[in-house]
């Protein structure tokens, strides 16, 4: 078969046969009687097995090798392959996610473009300090979902401020979207910046956001929400809070929430009761036990001050203790 016809049956241009011949991948079996170059049945299968090697992304180089060394091994070769199409994967989502950063930002001209692009790459820089410079000084350029992004791998405390702070002074209510969807990451780390960074931002739509926050399975999500909502006066707060207490994490913060709940004596019962529950729960330790009796302190109302009464008669020393000081500091009032 002549170059022209292997050319159109294969797909292949006649051009790039020669550079094929050129190369050494595969050489025409015999030549007419005019000298022009004559293909054998082997010969185009040969071609086949090039392009279908081809369209893996194997170099040319690379095709000779597997093709004419008997003791080649593709298994290598291949996890190179896999290794570089993840790593041009990853560059092409980057930019694209670059890309989408910009168009987010509406950009009037050039100048702002590479206003962004070099606001973005400061966010991405290694120094602490310039991560935090260009978070101070990007006004409302920065597109929160950047600011997002970068709140949520941040590790520095420094940095992290920061960028809280921003996105509390964005408008761009889609910040407010993203960081409730990262309260369900699989990454603990990233939820607890999540949950940080959504108490900070301000409007009645953050405060519903943390009120759904309350049920999230993870506790630190829980507790951060509850401390914030408590200081705001949400009574649906007071479980986590107490779990809070008996946890022993930001137990004294967890208590004064429950102090500023029970602002009338029908909430402060019932902060009063829940806490004697917890506190006659079997599965309840003693150091737990002994917070509980003095988060009591600062609830007002009979419910707590019976409660009061009968710890002073506990078994565990410590609770009887706490439970006697208490009361005469309530009986001093």
């Amino acid at each position: 078969m002549l170059i022209g016809e292997v050319a159109r049956r294969s797909g292949v241009s006649a051009r790039m046969l020669r550079h094929y011949e050129s190369l050494g991948l595969v050489r025409p079996s015999g030549r007419t009687g005019s000298g022009y170059r004559e293909y054998s049945p082997e010969d185009i299968r040969r071609i086949f097995h090039i392009e279908s090697l081809r369209s893996l992304g194997l170099s040319l180089r690379d095709i000779g090798r597997a093709l004419d060394d008997p003791g080649f091994t593709p298994s290598a070769l291949v996890g190179d392959l896999i290794r570089q199409t993840r790593d041009r994967i990853a560059a092409e989502t980057e930019l694209l996610t670059r890309l989408g950063r910009i168009r987010a930002a509406d950009p009037a001209g050039w100048e702002d473009v590479l206003q962004i692009v070099a606001l973005l790459q400061a966010l991405g820089s290694k120094s602490a300090d310039a991560r935090q410079r260009a978070v101070l000084s990007s006004g409302d350029e920065v597109p929160a979902e950047a600011l997002v992004e970068a709140a949520l791998g941040e590790t520095e405390p420094n940095v992290a401020g920061a960028l809280r702070w921003a996105l509390a002074r964005s408008e761009d209510g889609g910040a407010l979207v993203l960081l409730a969807e990262a309260l369900g990451s699989p990454v603990a780390a990233v939820r607890e910046r999540a949950v940080q960074a959504l108490v900070e931002l301000p409007g009645d739509e953050a405060a519903a956001r943390l009120r759904d926050a309350l049920a999230n399975p993870d506790a630190v999500v829980r507790g951060h929400a509850a401390l914030t909502l408590g200081a705001r006066g949400v009574a649906d707060a007071v479980p986590a809070l107490i779990d809070l207490i008996v946890a022993g994490r930001n137990d004294t913060d967890a208590a004064d929430a429950l102090s500023v709940l029970a602002g009338d004596t029908a909430t402060a019962d019932r902060i009063a009761t829940r806490l004697v529950d917890r506190l006659a729960d079997d599965t309840t330790e003693a150091p737990a036990r002994g917070r509980l009796t003095q988060a009591l302190a600062d609830i007002p109302g009979p419910t707590a001050s019976r409660a009061l009464v009968e710890l002073s008669q506990d078994e565990d020393r410590a609770v009887a203790l706490t439970a006697g000081y208490l009361l005469r500091l309530r009986d001093a009032r």
